[in-house]
């Protein structure tokens, strides 16, 4: 399941829009907080069996059910990595995402239903040179640099990228183990970008009440549409034979 959020402007304060979606359905829900009271309110995480894939939202790791991240995410973070300082871990990195993506993508065309041990092993230490290499090229900042600064010192942006990607190697390379886990974020992308544009062309809701009626009928709209189904029967059938999603479904 595919988690986002975004801004929503409700009578001139700030609530989040929490998107939650599969192949087949959708989810919207308007809440005052980002993180953890909005999640465990809407109740979908903290009862998820599967995989999460997200874009690295803190809160969202809390949750007990495995965990995939963005790599599309990733590399644009790597770009402007590179862009930046020109760094050449950054490319490799890069590179080696495409390409492993492109080595399932294959195996999928294949019937194959997951790689061989040894390609899993061969991408894996690729990706631990990678970050060996990245972090010899950014090493942590000294002490003696800095000996008036007191707490943490600050790290560099490709260093702090670095350190979360070996960190999390598990969750980024999950996609390489379990060919259902997607590569990226973009299905939850796709599903947020609607509201986005809705925002863009009325300003913002007038109440919360509005805003939580909205999501209901995108989630009901957004749902049908990936189900296939008419989404002009779907609403009709709603009003005229008091349907519910559900009945929709087992119509079909």
């Amino acid at each position: 399941m595919h988690f986002d959020e975004t801004g929503l402007n409700i009578n001139g304060e700030l609530y989040w829009l929490h998107g939650a979606g599969t192949q087949g359905f959708t989810y919207y829900y308007p809440h005052k907080r980002r993180g953890t009271a909005a999640d465990d309110q809407i109740g979908i995480l903290p009862r998820l069996k599967g995989n999460a894939v997200h874009d690295n939202w803190k809160p969202y790791m809390k949750y007990d059910c495995s965990h995939s991240l963005c790599n599309a995410h990733h590399i644009r973070e790597l770009t402007c990595v590179y862009e930046q300082g020109e760094q050449p871990c950054a490319q490799w990195m890069i590179g080696f995402l495409i390409e492993s993506k492109q080595a399932v993508e294959q195996a999928k065309k294949a019937g194959k239903k997951r790689l061989a041990p040894c390609d899993i092993r061969e991408y894996k230490n690729r990706y631990k040179t990678i970050i060996a290499a990245g972090m010899k090229a950014n090493p942590p900042p000294n002490r003696a640099d800095s000996p008036g600064k007191r707490g943490r010192l600050r790290r560099s942006k490709a260093r702090n990228l670095l350190e979360r990607l070996a960190k999390l190697e598990k969750e980024t390379l999950r996609y390489l183990l379990d060919f259902q886990v997607p590569f990226d974020n973009n299905l939850a992308e796709r599903d947020i970008r609607m509201m986005r544009v809705q925002q863009k062309v009325s300003g913002s809701f007038r109440s919360y009440e509005g805003a939580l009626s909205f999501c209901r009928i995108r989630s009901y709209i957004s749902t049908i549409r990936k189900q296939g189904l008419s989404v002009i029967d779907a609403i009709m059938g709603a009003f005229e034979k008091n349907l519910t999603l559900k009945d929709c479904l087992q119509t079909t």
